[in-house]
């Protein structure tokens, strides 16, 4: 276990990482950043992390979630009443609240997660869709949780101010999931992916590994909401429709399917555009599709190149056993 968490790739991704934050703090620091600018650098944190949990169940996993919002707002939800609620010092009430908020949302997710993981396709993406809507919906109702006027008087505990620790918590969650599928569950996850009667067949609990995977995303997704809620301050069941699950879904799809850094490469892109494309409304949703579909291109190209050298490794390696 030390021998991995000391790896090459870990030691690489930790110094990409510092450099970043390295980065952005001269940014800041130094006033480069618009107002504008300076308001997206939370909403990238969260949304990574919600496209990476995500990535976990569609690309890694292969299952079709399209309720994924749905977690992000049982998080956000649960963490806003309990700060709300009980009036802490911040750096108490934060970690307290992050545990709170990942935890609510895995405990539904594992509910959740047995009954719809024995279905496939396109029934788990409508049960999750559902699923999505009666949590929405749920909220709406609620007195204790604003109805459809909203959650407000949410401390903000998570703004650009408290970059340094949003980063850090973004960060930590992208070396964990990282680091899980380059270990032998994440091993298992490709292989139910790929062929799960085989992976059956030779003594894997697919079922297990199924609400194992949905459990972690929901967790992580739980984590970001917490970030959301107390960056935003209010809260309103509208935010977390199946449209906002959607959009997590494009920065999976868009980012290669299975892909991390690419999952975090079209979160980023995907986030900064509308306020980069602000300057042009007229023309905003015409670049922001011509974007859209040069990105489908370009990850279309990569994946072929990927495929075309395995076909060429499996064949050297048959032709060097055969020479043998």
């Amino acid at each position: 276990m030390k021998r991995k968490l000391i790896s090459k790739k870990n030691i690489i991704s930790v110094a990409i990482i510092a450099v970043l934050y390295i980065l952005i703090q001269v940014l800041i620091n130094g006033g480069y950043l618009s107002r504008q600018m300076m308001s997206v650098i939370i909403p990238l944190c969260y949304n990574v992390i919600m496209a990476v949990s995500l990535s976990l169940i569609v690309g890694v996993l292969g299952e079709l979630s399209l309720g994924h919002a749905a977690f992000m707002s049982i998080g956000a939800y649960s963490s806003a009443l309990f700060t709300t609620k009980f009036e802490l010092p911040e750096f108490i009430a934060l970690p307290l609240a992050l545990i709170i908020g990942g935890l609510c949302a895995a405990a539904l997710g594992f509910i959740i997660g047995i009954p719809v993981l024995r279905l496939k396709g396109d029934y788990l993406a409508i049960v999750t869709l559902g699923f999505g809507e009666i949590i929405k919906s749920i909220f709406n109702f609620l007195p204790i949780t604003g109805g459809s006027k909203g959650l407000s008087g949410i401390p903000i505990y998570t703004s650009y101010r408290n970059f340094g620790l949003v980063f850090l918590i973004t960060a930590v969650i992208v070396l964990l999931i990282k680091n899980l599928l380059d270990s032998r569950h994440g091993r298992v996850f490709a292989a139910i992916r790929d062929n799960s009667i085989a992976a059956q067949a030779t003594g894997i609990p697919v079922g297990t590994y199924k609400t194992m995977a949905f459990v972690i995303a929901a967790f992580f997704a739980g984590i970001a909401g917490v970030l959301y809620a107390h960056n935003v301050g209010i809260l309103k069941p509208g935010n977390f429709d199946y449209n906002m699950s959607i959009e997590i879904l494009v920065m999976v799809v868009l980012g290669g399917m299975g892909s991390i850094g690419g999952s975090i490469i079209a979160a980023v892109i995907l986030t900064l555009l509308p306020e980069l494309l602000r300057s042009f409304a007229d023309y905003r949703m015409l670049l922001y599709a011509i974007v859209l579909i040069a990105l489908m291109l370009f990850n279309n190209s990569s994946l072929k190149k990927k495929l075309i050298e395995k076909r060429q490794m499996s064949r050297q390696e048959k032709s060097e056993k055969e020479g043998e």
